[in-house]
């Protein structure tokens, strides 16, 4: 069996791999490990996304968390960093999140916080993993009045917006801004915030159904906000996921602006106003060599992870830096939260285009993006991490990469929540490597299915 813990918590289909009776599982267990210490009756925040799953697994997840003793402190439907806050926020000693964040809405997933509003690490993931492979982890259900019990918070969600206009010290008068919600968690707090920072607003996929969240909308699919920009005369766009924790841009001209882009104008602004610290900035072996050509230009150090935010959070929060982030979107500023952030990331940017008075389209001009083409290649998920063991893939992926030293470069990754190896290249002629990712994606499909 593989590592049941991906990237970004446990995901699955809902009601098949991801169950009922796992997410009571994982309550239990979950509740348990990250409440050990606790000399008192631990308090855990949970809250969900607007999938039509959400409902049936946050009864299943609160019950294993009180069957533990603990208190379940319900949320609602609230942002992935809404809910990395308020645990923090309200003293809470862990929290957890129900979201598959981009995926369709027949998949959901569950994904753990700390007290301090952190993502597990590996060692504690894997911890609660082994004590639920064990039906013998001699864990003792409590009885009684030592049962636990869930406790709701009305509009939990006014908390993190409280939270979020306190983070820029510019009001938003004067600018127009196309939201799309995706449909999913951001669909109360995006409006709510910046309505109230006096922004004009015109908002898209805000009606939840709890089966069109992320379908042809947000950051994934930002066309018809790109269209909305356009020809609404909006000054910037703004698409959040499923569960808001990412933000992807569109300029003044109907033009995406990815998170590469924005660590590039946050750098620059962030240095010229000294509070980049240690004038560096996080990114993944997914970003752009534009970004590092972009900030080479500007004086400012750039250190790569692998990818996945949490690792470049865990590089941030290991040596002191301040901002970092992905291609997709999740940004993270450590001086304000704990996770990526997508509505924070959007009140920075819009802080950035009031501060300097220019438009968005002006300050992404600062990055040149290579060409990048990205094929999924769809396998069996139990030979994701076996690509390399063939000897035609292998011999294949080695002759690409002689093909572009010095002008590009080849990058292989599973996807820590699908079946799927990620196959980019990275080169001059877009046409050139679109067809050789393309090849290659076709041979490893064939040899690992």
């Amino acid at each position: 069996m593989g590592r049941m813990f991906g990237t970004d918590g446990v995901r699955g289909i809902a009601n098949k791999e991801l169950s009922p009776a796992l997410a009571f599982n994982l309550g239990r267990i979950g509740a348990y490990v990250l409440t050990e210490e606790t000399h008192r009756k631990p308090r855990i925040a949970v809250g969900k996304d607007t999938r039509i799953s959400g409902d049936m697994l946050e009864a299943a997840l609160i019950a294993g968390i009180c069957s533990m003793g603990a208190e379940a402190v319900s949320l609602g439907v609230l942002p992935t960093p809404a809910v990395a806050y308020l645990t923090r926020h309200m003293g809470l000693d862990a929290g957890v999140v129900i979201s598959a964040s981009h995926n369709p809405f027949e998949y959901n997933g569950i994904k753990f916080f700390n007290g301090e509003g952190y993502k597990l690490s590996d060692q504690l993931e894997d911890r609660i993993e082994s004590l639920m492979l064990n039906p013998e982890n001699g864990i003792a259900y409590p009885t009684g009045a030592e049962i636990g019990k869930k406790v709701e918070v009305d509009n939990a969600v006014h908390g993190y917006v409280d939270f979020l206009k306190k983070t820029i010290d510019v009001n938003l008068r004067g600018l127009k801004i196309a939201v799309d919600c995706a449909n999913g968690a951001s669909y109360i707090a995006a409006p709510s915030v910046l309505a109230d920072l006096g922004a004009e607003i015109v908002v898209i996929n805000n009606k939840p159904d709890g089966k069109n969240i992320n379908v042809k909308c947000g950051s994934t699919h930002p066309e018809g906000l790109q269209k909305l920009v356009v020809e609404s005369g909006a000054h910037i766009g703004l698409a959040f996921d499923g569960d808001a924790d990412r933000l992807i841009a569109v300029d003044n001209r109907g033009n995406i602006v990815n998170g590469d882009h924005m660590l590039a104008i946050f750098a620059r602004h962030l240095k010229g106003k000294g509070m980049l610290k240690k004038d560096t900035v996080v990114a993944t072996v997914m970003s752009n060599m534009g970004l590092d050509i972009a900030l080479k230009r500007e004086k400012c150090n750039l250190v790569k992870t692998k990818v996945g935010d949490r690792y470049v959070l865990e590089e941030m929060v290991s040596m002191g830096y301040s901002i970092g982030g992905e291609q997709s979107g999740h940004i993270i500023f450590l001086d304000h939260n704990t996770t990526g952030d997508g509505l924070l990331t959007a009140l920075q940017l819009l802080a950035v285009v009031k501060e300097t008075g220019k438009k968005l389209s002006d300050l992404a001009s600062i990055m040149k993006e290579l060409p990048q083409v990205l094929v999924n290649a769809k396998v069996k998920n139990e030979n994701k991490d076996k690509y390399m063991k063939d000897e035609a893939i292998a011999e294949m992926i080695t002759g690409l990469e002689k093909k572009l030293k010095g002008r590009g470069r080849v990058l292989i990754r599973p996807s820590g929540t699908e079946p799927l190896i990620r196959v980019m290249l990275e080169g001059a002629n877009e046409a050139e490597i679109k067809e050789d990712a393309e090849a290659l994606a076709k041979l490893i499909e064939e040899k690992l299915n």
